[in-house]
């Protein structure tokens, strides 16, 4: 019998514009693996598959919560002992009026939880570009529209406040600040979280601060937390274990509610609501929590030495290419340059993989300023890796320049 209709299953629409550029790159990287090259990985931000690891007393921790078979399910907002290691984490970063902690597989699934509870298709919520491109394809997934705003690379990165005031409107639910941002590493001002705080007040819409490398700091700088500016913003501050205590693969991360408990009640009980249905996040790693939180600090200052190294290489070495200028990152371990050679940064990106082996990731994946050209590189490796990651970049710039 003749089959009349295609026996095709076919995705969700939702899925089409969803893409993770980091990862992306990767397909073209395992091409040029095959023909030989020596792959030199420059654009996924795990510090472990690097010379870094997590300090000893954490992995301790979470050795002896599975010896004492702490292997089930624990409370869906987070074992006590964890969930009250955030808190204190948050008074000692200036965070008061907190109504809800809750504990989740890696920030990714707290963002997730928080998105999910407030936003309703076709609302929409500001996301910085550049900017991590989680936001945009949780947004995609709830048919919900992601409106970027862009961050002003002639002012070091910092979010353009002009810009976000113009792009409110009645259906905007939420601002996302990435803080230090990834890709472009800046550190927002005081001055500019004071701005974005007090537009969050005025709008009576939720500010999802994005703190996840609020440890990993250049030069002597220092940290304010969102949240620490405003008892009357409704802020969501999100943080976890994978960068600066070296955990990635532990997927532990939280979500800290701050602001007025009356006007918030619901919405915590929406995110109640979700941690409940999905059980819980990874049992024994939640032990690692106040072990990190409230432990030795030093591997921190070690790492920062390395990194500091690294990031001068990178953005010296950059900065000295003709076609190429690159902003100093103040944290995190990303830097964003501009890239000017007469071709799209997606095809510069992939002819530098096929033609080195030296991947990193072009800035279109991130979000950025119309007819401007970036790559993200990611200075985790070490020094001899990034010259050598130099050199290629020159050469091929030099190349597509002629």
């Amino acid at each position: 019998m003749a089959r009349t209709k295609s026996r095709v299953i076919e995705p969700a629409s939702r899925t089409r514009d969803i893409k993770y550029a980091v990862r992306d790159v990767l397909l073209l990287a395992d091409k040029a693996a095959k023909a030989g090259k020596e792959m030199l990985y420059l654009n996924i931000g795990d510090p472990n598959i690097f010379d870094f690891a997590p300090p000893a007393h954490m992995i301790e921790a979470t050795h002896e919560a599975m010896l004492a078979n702490h292997n089930g399910y624990a409370p869906s907002s987070g074992i006590p002992e964890a969930v009250e290691a955030v808190g204190r984490e948050a008074g000692r970063k200036g965070i008061k009026a907190v109504n809800h902690v809750y504990i989740t597989t890696g920030a990714s699934e707290a963002i997730d939880l928080a998105l999910t509870a407030l936003v309703n298709p076709g609302e929409n919520v500001l996301t910085p570009s550049p900017g991590y491109p989680l936001y945009t394809a949780i947004l995609a997934k709830l048919s919900a529209e992601a409106r970027p705003y862009y961050l002003d690379e002639e002012d070091a990165w910092q979010p353009d406040i002009v810009d976000i005031a113009g792009k409110i409107d009645d259906k905007t639910r939420a601002i996302v600040l990435i803080n230090p941002n990834n890709p472009t590493g800046s550190l927002c001002s005081t001055e500019r979280l004071q701005e974005l705080v007090d537009l969050a007040v005025e709008h009576n819409i939720v500010l999802f601060s994005d703190e996840i490398y609020d440890k990993l700091l250049f030069d002597g700088r220092s940290h304010v937390s969102t949240a620490s500016l405003s008892q009357e913003a409704k802020i969501i501050t999100f943080n976890g274990l994978s960068k600066s205590y070296v955990v990635p693969g532990f997927r532990i991360g939280w979500g800290i509610i701050s602001g007025p408990a009356d006007e918030l009640e619901d919405y915590c009980e929406a995110i109640r609501k979700m941690e409940r249905a999905r059980l819980s996040a990874n049992h024994p790693q939640q032990y690692a929590i106040r072990a990190a939180l409230e432990g030795p600090q030093t591997h921190i200052g070690e790492m920062m030495e390395r990194l500091t190294r690294r990031r001068d290489v990178v953005v010296n070495r950059l900065n000295a290419i003709d076609g190429i200028s690159c902003v100093k990152p103040g944290g995190a371990f990303y830097a964003f340059p501009r890239l000017d050679v007469g071709m799209p940064d997606a095809e510069f990106v992939a002819r530098l993989i096929e033609e080195t082996g030296v991947i990193v990731v072009p800035g279109s994946g991130f979000g950025q300023r119309p007819d401007t050209q970036h790559f993200r590189v990611v200075f985790l490796p070490p020094e001899e890796t990034l010259e050598k990651a130099c050199d290629h970049i020159a050469a091929m710039v030099a190349k597509c320049r002629r």
